[in-house]
């Protein structure tokens, strides 16, 4: 019966991981076009954006981490003395992606939050606290264990602490998720483009959590058990979670913040010399673009860049003129023709 239990268990593991490896470079061949447009769009490679030097991060640690899980537990050659220099590896490299996936996460949050340094200076405490928790709890009592040539770590304590840090980066998501949807909801787009932008970053906020948080719930429970066999069945299918979603914000956030060159006209008015004819066509310019089109100061909420939006308690006191603004129809600009002498004629691209 026992032997039974165990082939179970390790048929199971085996199944976990071959998903795991399929989803994983499934999705990674799917995205190799959102991973090209991201490279075309940078001005050179000396001068990334942040969001492309996480996107690399987090799809090439995560390709690393499930190369040595996948070929620690798939290998056959393994002896005690050389499982002792390898069966660290996984563990510290799971650590790293996490970290990368909670930068991308807190980045995000902190630029929802309109880059509030109060926000900033909590979240940063609660991402040292929270990796230096996974650290500890993931390499402690860690033994190397080797089964038919295969290395892999097991959480040998007396009491468990694997499970732990599992439950940190739930905390850690589960703070992201409350933060950015609070100030999410305080939004009030000015276009159409941006209302989409604002129900996507929160649509991404709650899948991720949802999905990720259901990955991480699995390897607490299965990391609460004894058994070598049983402890990582799940880790394999963590890791592929972890760099799908991850990657995903920010692919979304990418493709949502770009202009859309079918909409993308240029509205060029001379500028006014005189306030009174300035005051006029800024507002004859407002009523135009307020509904439709968004200004220089109501800009989406998060670029590539993840910069700072409006939220309700803001309002656009000024419409800057000689702007490149996005429409979704033509635009008639009047002209006050008493004012002619100050100004040059009006034209529109």
């Amino acid at each position: 019966m026992e032997r039974n239990l165990t082939l179970d268990s390790s048929t199971s593991e085996k199944y976990f991981r071959i998903a795991s490896i399929s989803i994983a470079f499934y999705d990674y061949i799917i995205t190799l076009p959102a991973e090209w447009r991201f490279y075309r769009s940078q001005p050179s490679i000396s001068r990334m954006s942040l969001a492309c030097v996480l996107f690399i991060l987090i799809r090439y640690v995560s390709v690393l981490v499930m190369i040595l899980s996948n070929y620690g537990y798939f290998a056959t050659s393994f002896t005690q003395q050389t499982c002792q220099h390898y069966y660290l590896a996984t563990p510290a490299f799971k650590v790293m992606q996490s970290m990368i996936s909670q930068v991308i996460l807190g980045v995000r949050t902190f630029n929802i939050a309109r880059r509030d340094r109060r926000i900033g200076i909590a979240l940063l405490l609660l991402y040292l606290i929270s990796i230096s928790v996974e650290w500890f709890t993931d390499l402690y009592h860690r033994i190397p264990v080797v089964v038919d040539g295969n290395c892999t770590p097991v959480d040998s304590g007396k009491t468990l602490s694997a499970w732990l840090y599992y439950l940190a980066a739930m905390l850690y998501d589960l703070v992201m998720l409350t933060v950015s949807t609070t100030h999410l909801l305080r939004y009030n787009p000015l276009s159409t483009k941006v209302g989409r932008l604002v129900r996507v970053l929160i649509y991404d906020g709650i899948g991720y959590f949802i999905v990720l948080s259901a990955a991480n719930l699995l390897n607490l429970i299965l990391y609460h058990t004894t058994d070598s066999e049983t402890q990582s069945a799940g880790a394999s299918l963590g890791y592929a979670v972890t760099w799908i979603m991850s990657q995903r914000i920010l692919i979304n956030i990418r493709e949502m913040s770009e202009p859309d060159p079918r909409r993308l006209e240029s509205v060029v008015v001379a500028r006014p010399t005189l306030s009174g004819a300035r005051k006029n066509v800024v507002s004859g310019l407002r009523s135009q673009f307020e509904s439709k089109s968004h200004s220089k100061n109501s800009k989406s909420p998060i670029d590539p860049e993840f910069p700072p939006t409006l939220s309700r308690n803001e309002h656009p006191d000024d419409v800057e003129l000689d702007i490149r603004v996005c429409v979704e129809h033509s635009v008639k600009v009047d002209y006050d023709y008493e004012h002619s002498s100050s100004w040059d004629k009006p034209t529109v691209e």
